[in-house]
């Protein structure tokens, strides 16, 4: 079996996001397959441009071959796009040109998709929102699954997504607020899908004394890791914990690791180490007390799943269903709603050794059963071989609904997306099942 990984961007050095998602399945699935990534030469999300040459390379084994983007993402256009198609009356033509200055814009992986499309059994398509996953759904939807790492935020609201929901062969939902969140917008409860997540290289050894010893932190420490960006909460996070500091007292750290895109506050117990290695990332949450998590927008959160995988308690915002609902369901991590609940859950996880060991023992147990790699490979390759099966047997597929016409498309008759995605159910998923 061939299959191809389609993905915006991809390398070694992106540590994070759909990007890391892609490139785990990518190195997992060729064990048991023939697998091929497919992207753009783009190396920066925001721009999209052109960095890396065209052409096949190989990593980590797995064979890449990129594609170069036609036109770099004008900042300031897809600002005012994105302000009308979320907060306005508005037409499919506008949904579709977001959708080209959401970008990254690469006619040529689309050309390479459809006039390939025989050379591969299965395409495996990341991030719903983007172009080469629009577009390239579209192009072959009966040898799609689609990975949508799907937020509660705009995007899921426009209208030209939910027959890219139905049209996909299979989707392979992060967490059942995803699922439930996505079949709500587009009544694809009929296409084949399982929850299934992702796991991570998580070492079977790390050395927490190493990490502290390496960065000159001698004091107990919560640990953010990620893109340092007020969309993922982190200014939120920098007042609450100032706050929690002047309040409270003690010698509780905040540790951050990653790219900043936010002034870091000047203060003696928030420390900034800028990207760092995995090593790094991984000694550093073992040491920790608990890693917290601000975002509030996530369809599942790796490195929720990693600190749990080293045993470490999880503190969240909990205006994210998805992170609620892993909490939840896991038992191994307390999550906050305003500054109040912010301080309590932080005092009781660093001053309750008992009950930190209790939820990270938890966050373990949950880990292995749910996201350990054996158990991520079998979810992907059971799909496969069922959508296999499904052809073999000439099952019916349903159609690709078609995109309006050329008048059609320019009637002013789509619902602002914000306003979609807040009737949409809300809240975690506790009885929908564990993963």
């Amino acid at each position: 079996m061939k299959i191809a990984v389609v993905v915006q961007r991809y390398g070694l050095e992106i540590n994070g996001g759909a990007e890391l998602h892609a490139r785990y399945v990518a190195e997992h699935l060729a064990r048991h397959a023939d697998v091929e990534v497919l992207t753009t030469c783009a190396h920066d999300y925001v721009a999209w441009r052109n960095d890396l040459p065209a052409g096949l390379t190989h990593l980590n084994g797995v064979p890449v071959r990129r594609f170069p983007v036609a036109k770099e993402r004008v900042v300031e256009q897809f600002a005012r796009a994105s302000a009308r198609v979320y907060g306005e009356m508005h037409s499919v033509a506008e949904e579709l040109a977001w959708i080209d200055s959401e970008g990254p814009t690469s006619t040529a992986l689309i050309q390479h998709i459809s006039r390939h499309k025989a050379d591969y059994d299965y395409f495996i398509f990341f991030s719903f929102r983007y172009y080469q996953s629009f577009h390239g759904i579209r192009a072959v939807p009966a040898q799609s699954l689609l990975v949508p790492t799907a937020e509660r935020e705009g995007a899921v609201g426009l209208s030209v997504f939910a027959p890219v929901f139905r049209a996909a062969r299979a989707l392979m939902y992060n967490s059942f607020e995803e699922r439930a969140m996505i079949q709500a917008v587009s009544g694809n409860h009929d296409v084949p899908h399982v929850v299934v997540g992702i796991g991570s290289d998580v070492p079977g050894v790390t050395r927490p004394d190493r990490f502290r010893q390496h960065h000159g932190i001698h004091t107990p420490f919560i640990v953010y890791v990620g893109r340092i960006d007020e969309n993922k909460g982190c200014k939120e996070l920098f007042a609450y914990f100032q706050h929690y500091s002047a309040s409270v007292g003690g010698d509780l750290t905040l540790v951050l690791m990653g790219n900043s895109l936010l002034p870091i506050p000047d203060h003696p117990r928030i420390r900034h180490l800028g990207f760092v290695s995995d090593e790094d990332k991984f000694d550093g949450i073992a040491a920790s007390e608990a890693l917290v998590m601000p975002s509030y927008f996530e369809s599942l959160s790796m490195v929720a799943l990693e600190a749990w995988a080293l045993g470490r308690p999880v503190l969240a915002n909990g205006r994210c269903d998805v992170l609620a609902g892993q909490c939840l369901r896991s038992n191994a991590g307390l999550y906050y709603t305003n500054y109040r609940e912010f301080r309590e859950t932080l005092q009781l996880v660093a001053s309750d050794r008992a009950l930190a060991q209790a939820l990270g023992d938890n966050g373990r147990t949950y880990y292995r059963r749910h996201y350990d790699w054996p158990v991520i490979e079998r979810k992907y390759m059971d799909m496969l071989t069922r959508l296999q099966q499904a052809d073999r047997a000439g099952e019916a597929r349903r159609p690709l609904e078609p995109l309006p016409g050329w008048m059609a498309r320019r009637n002013v008759n789509c619902r602002p997306a914000n306003a979609v995605v807040a009737e949409l159910p809300a809240g975690p998923a506790v009885a929908q099942g564990r993963g």
